[in-house]
């Protein structure tokens, strides 16, 4: 991930103790979130049983005004890669698979350089297995409907990225392979499989695999920040994530989700340790498992054309987060882990609301230029009319907006470039100020 797509920290930490936290805490950052223009969605937090906050922000349907809450269906990405793990434990305890022996053992066709690769290492991302979503052929076929094999066929014949199980390295192509698994070992589509073992059990009524040509109610439209406002975002066909991101769901049924995993109605308590047993990097199955002081924090993130998820749990005080966006971006998981660090009584950081001005046509003359942050690094910065437009190597060109003199922002991400001169008066450089770090650039 580069500079430009995370997300500022405001400058000045707040902690609220856990006991304090209420409805007004939560709402701060959730509504900050949104009045900065880089969120819509819902969001979701409950303790022990009870909802401390129930809220949707922004539109499921720009064209329809039609706005979000907590039963609006909201792709969730790569928060589908936990049921796929939960999938795989089920069949584990069936006696219709083993973690440690090889994927070959389940799906024959497997190619030799995968002859080490097991199913735990799928799990795990350490597998080596190249991830297909960056391939340019991903690229070039996604918006395509794709026949069953295809998928696996796109990386397949790759060779391994590392020895299996040497190092972790998140990989898609794991889940889409674990989904071929349960599809084989079941006897069941995938949707099929979720749907009667995780979704029935727990109450989720309101999750399923996502079919584009199914008519599904309260299903969010997804969209993507553009220079002048939401766009909608580019298609991708549905028939490719699978087992590691095609499920929609709500915050509502998230909630019953992790009450339904971690009261142990879904998994016995042997395979729940399994799935929290952290591998490597904090990752255990399907799920990051951090630990900061007296604090634990489950989770994990997505992301898909349009879409960003954020779901955590802290089995300590039995807290739930769930944050779904339909607007891409970082907004989702900087609220997320903000509202789950605010319930733990750690320091947490609002997202900054920023304010236009107007600046002159001759001060805007003096910022266009090169500006390098690091030798294969640099932010090209230009004038287009009344306002500047600002692109960070190997990234998309966005809108500058002049807060004061000298100092711009972004509304597309949360970052503020400040530009800093001579003792002349001339523009020298830059500093960026994003993700709570402060990277000067020289003019070259």
């Amino acid at each position: 991930m580069n500079r430009f797509a995370l997300g500022l920290a405001a400058l000045v930490a707040i902690a609220t103790p856990a006991h304090a936290q209420s409805e007004a805490d939560i709402a701060r950052f959730a509504d900050a979130e949104s009045e900065s223009g880089q969120f819509m969605g819902a969001v979701l937090v409950a303790r022990d049983g009870t909802v401390l906050f129930d809220r949707g922000y922004g539109d499921a349907d720009l064209e329809w005004n039609v706005a979000n809450d907590g039963d609006t269906k909201f792709r969730i990405g790569s928060l589908t890669k936990q049921f796929t793990a939960v999938a795989t434990l089920m069949l584990r305890d069936q006696g219709k698979l083993k973690l440690d022996a090889p994927v070959s053992t389940y799906l024959p066709d497997t190619p030799p350089a995968w002859a080490k690769v097991t199913v735990r290492n799928l799990l795990t991302h350490t597998s080596g297995i190249v991830n297909f979503t960056g391939l340019d052929a991903f690229d070039a076929e996604k918006a395509r409907p794709t026949a069953e094999g295809e998928p696996i066929a796109l990386f397949r014949d790759l060779p391994l990225e590392f020895e299996p199980g040497s190092k972790y390295d998140y990989s898609n192509s794991n889940y889409i392979v674990l989904t071929r698994i349960v599809e084989r070992l079941s006897g069941q589509s995938y949707a099929d499989f979720v749907r009667e073992n995780l979704f029935q059990p727990a109450g989720m009524a309101d999750t399923a695999y996502d079919d584009q040509s199914a008519i599904v109610m309260h299903r969010a439209s997804g969209y993507a920040p553009g220079p002048d406002g939401p766009l909608n975002a580019p298609y991708a066909d549905m028939s490719w994530p699978l087992g590691a991101g095609g499920l929609y769901s709500t915050t509502r049924d998230l909630l019953k989700w992790e009450r339904a995993l971690f009261s142990g109605k879904l998994l016995p308590a042997a395979s729940m340790k399994d799935l929290l047993t952290v591998a490597r990097d904090d990752y255990a199955l399907g799920v990051l498992v951090q630990r900061e002081g007296d604090a634990t924090t489950i989770s994990h993130s997505g992301g898909i054309e349009g879409f960003n998820s954020w779901l955590g749990y802290d089995p300590d005080r039995k807290v739930t987060v769930a944050v779904l966006a339909n607007m891409n971006g970082p907004a989702a998981s900087r609220l997320g882990t903000s509202l789950m660090k605010l319930a733990q009584g750690r320091e947490a950081t609002p997202v900054t609301v920023r304010h236009e001005v107007a600046v002159s046509a001759e001060t805007l003359d003096e910022y266009p230029g090169t500006y390098r942050l690091a030798p294969t690094f640099a932010i090209t910065i230009r004038r287009e009319g009344d306002h500047l437009m600002a692109q960070a190597t190997n990234q998309p060109e966005f809108q500058l907006y002049a807060e004061k003199p000298d100092r711009f922002f972004l509304k597309v991400v949360d970052a503020v470039v400040e530009f800093t001169r001579d003792d002349s008066g001339k523009v020298t450089g830059l500093t960026l100020f994003q993700n709570g770090q402060e990277m000067p650039a020289r003019r070259e």
